[in-house]
């Protein structure tokens, strides 16, 4: 279905990409198991269809714009683009190997935007996003972008012990469990693991959570891709020293 989740052309339009989903059996039954993160995909689709908008038109109304989140989006313009750094992946003999420029991926619109990732972004506009969770969907200006029922049901676990194992590899063995979009810290298995931190890390070399309880956000945007589940060094020493902070 898809060659390698970090770029975007790797997905087909939406349509060929639901024929592939439907032909795929089932791994479990709904509710059994949660398995990361086909789904957030599907969601992406379905916002597009029941409100008749390109998901990048639905977000940019509905969250970039009021956040002023002016640096998000599917692609980077080329008015921008001076601005966007090059990405980057391991080699085998642990040198860096370029895996995208400016002009690359990001310079185009997708063929599916997704709604599992995909965006280009900058630290302001993170910090915007993640400091209205912290006041429970109220953008700076005060005009409210979520209702705080909905930012509640984000930072929520909805996950029983038996789905968690099914997805132990993403979760800290069972230390997090996960609301909408992100995971949340439910067990102190890291000094960095606060019960009810939310937040989640990118394919890219990114993570950005927040902590409710003390009113904290930590962002840590790298360029360097993911080997797998487990978060790079760098991100786990990132977040012990806020941790110790």
């Amino acid at each position: 279905m898809q060659k390698d989740g970090r770029m975007p052309s790797n997905f087909p339009p939406a349509d060929e990409w639901m024929a592939a989903l439907g032909r795929i059996p089932l791994l479990y039954q709904p509710g059994a198991a949660w398995l990361y993160d086909t789904c957030s995909v599907l969601q992406g689709v379905l916002i597009s269809r029941v409100t008749g908008q390109p998901l990048p038109q639905f977000l940019t109304e509905r969250t970039f714009g009021p956040l002023g989140m002016v640096d998000t989006g599917f692609e980077v313009p080329a008015a921008k683009r001076d601005r966007f750094t090059s990405f980057y992946r391991p080699g085998d003999d642990g040198s860096l190997e370029l895996a995208d420029g400016p002009d690359g991926e990001w310079s185009r619109p997708p063929a599916l935007p997704l709604g599992n990732g995909g965006l280009a972004s900058t630290a302001d506009d993170w910090l915007a996003f993640c400091r209205m969770l912290l006041a429970g969907g109220v953008a700076a200006d005060g005009r409210r972008v979520l209702s705080a029922d909905s930012v509640r049901m984000m930072i929520t676990d909805h996950t029983n012990p038996a789905q968690r194992d099914t997805g132990r590899l993403f979760l800290e063995g069972q230390g997090q469990g996960w609301g909408f979009g992100g995971s949340v810290d439910i067990d102190r298995t890291n000094p960095w693991n606060v019960p009810g931190r939310y937040g989640w890390v990118g394919g890219t070399g990114t993570a950005a959570h927040v902590i409710p309880a003390a009113g904290v956000v930590t962002i840590l945007l790298t360029q360097v891709a993911a080997t797998g589940p487990v978060p790079a060094a760098v991100i786990r020493d990132f977040w012990r020293y806020a941790a110790d902070a």
